[in-house]
């Protein structure tokens, strides 16, 4: 089994494709083994400035047609011509994979380096794919190991200590504009439900604001504010809340987009100024909004050039707790991969022994002797083995775990399932870790 992974991000992509790629990205998975024959696991990252499709391909040979495959299913579901879908993606493979994902979930690669909301966001990704079940046993223990790295670089160094997110850069963005600094102050208005509303009401209560309000197209408001206080509203009381707020912080990402003709509208009567915070993947309100009198519009790209620069050295520590994670999780995969060759080679010789067993049985009986030869002889084999066994974990930590399974081939006639994936204890000390088993809105598209 070969990892491979499709990555379009903010620093390759602009966002406005990322937003365009993601259109029914959660169906992806699904699709994808259903019509790509060369897959055999698949679990798609999806967040406000990156679209990250991760497959198990069944083998090498398999590689190009499983990337051509999840091109060809995001193609269908986005909509967008596949040489574009293609273009747009930089593919990974082999240890590549790791290491860009324990970055990814680490928060080094967001736009505000250090936060810690992509770590959810990649538990989560995992979480989607078992409950479709697209997710096979590597892309588990990936996304595990991930998790896990993201958990140490937060413990081991100072990175993201200081909070920072994309909606505490915003915040901070907003807190530059105004005239009032207070925000116990301030009348904000909240579009969206999801795991990214609830952060946004969090900082928001942090900040000293109480007068919130929460819109829901889905109607999931009263639900919402049930539990995280502020008020709820519908069609019908939406127009006056806006009309009086002086912020408006847009993290639903539906269809469903206000137009700036609305804001004029809503807002014709009010000498206030608004600012407007878009946090959505697909924008809850049209870029046209920043042209109105006395509106400020601050978007993903926006946060992005606004974000600080952590500390170098803190930075250097993260990463090399990254690549030593990515490089154990890799040797790891080694190693499994041949615990199928050594099952292989002891099956074969223990087949020959049984062979030979049931001469001695035919000739003599099962007399005594018979069965202390019979011991002499598992004891042999299992000797025997033993060497083999523990060079196979020395090649595969070296990458030359084909050679071992050639070797198998090529002398003994053996061929190996690479199916089977139990680590063989008994031959030698496995070096293979196996890790612990609303509206289209933030919970899948908000984080860096």
């Amino acid at each position: 089994m070969v990892l491979l992974s499709l990555i379009a991000t903010h620093s390759d992509v602009d966002l406005e494709t990322v937003a365009r790629l993601s259109a029914g990205a959660p169906k992806v998975p699904s699709s994808l083994l259903e019509n790509g024959p060369a897959v055999s696991g698949a679990v798609v990252l999806a967040t406000c400035n990156r679209l990250e499709v991760y497959c198990e391909a069944r083998s090498e040979a398999d590689l190009e047609a499983a990337r051509s495959a999840a091109i060809a299913e995001i193609s269908r579901h986005s909509g967008l011509d596949e040489d574009l879908v293609s273009r747009s993606f930089t593919t990974n493979t082999g240890p590549d994979v790791a290491k860009h994902l324990f970055a990814v979930g680490a928060g080094l690669d967001s736009a505000v380096v250090g936060e810690r909301e992509i770590a959810g966001q990649v538990r989560r990704a995992l979480i989607d794919a078992q409950e479709q079940g697209t997710a096979s046993g590597t892309l588990t223990r990936l996304f595990q190991t991930a998790s896990r790295t993201a958990k140490d670089v937060g413990a081991l160094t100072t990175l993201g200590q200081r909070g920072l997110s994309i909606v505490s850069v915003a915040l901070e963005l907003a807190t530059d504009l105004s005239e009032d600094i207070d925000w116990r102050n301030k009348a904000v208005v909240v579009f969206g439900t999801g795991a990214y509303a609830g952060a946004t009401m969090a900082l928001l209560k942090e900040r000293g604001c109480t007068d919130i309000s929460v819109y829901s197209s889905s109607g999931r408001a009263e639900s919402f504010t049930a539990s995280r206080s502020g008020t709820a509203l519908d069609a019908n009381t939406l127009g006056a809340a806006v009309a009086r707020a002086d912020v408006v912080i847009g993290c639903s990402g539906t269809e469903n987009q206000v137009s700036a003709e609305d804001i004029r509208r809503v807002r014709a009567a009010s000498d206030r100024p608004l600012i407007i915070i878009d946090l959505a993947l697909t924008h809850d309100f049209e870029p046209e909004v920043r042209e109105i009198e006395g509106v400020d519009l601050i978007t993903l790209e926006s946060v992005r050039l606004a974000a600080p620069t952590e500390q170098a050295e803190s930075l250097q520590q993260a990463n090399r707790i990254v690549s030593d994670a990515a490089a154990a999780f890799s040797e790891a995969q080694l190693s499994r991969e041949l615990d199928s060759a050594i099952v292989a080679l002891r099956r074969h010789t223990l087949s020959v022994l049984d062979k030979e067993l049931e001469k001695v049985r035919a000739q003599h009986g099962c007399t005594g002797a018979g069965e202390e030869v019979e011991f002499a002889m598992r004891r042999m084999v299992k000797a025997l083995l033993h060497v083999p066994a523990v060079r196979a974990r020395e090649l595969a930590a070296s990458g030359q775990q084909d050679d071992y399974i050639r070797g198998l081939e090529a002398i003994y006639g053996i061929t190996v399932d690479k199916s089977a994936q139990k680590p063989l204890s008994t031959l030698a000390p496995s070096t293979s870790a196996v890790p612990e088993a609303d509206e289209q809105d933030a919970d899948r598209s908000q984080s860096a």
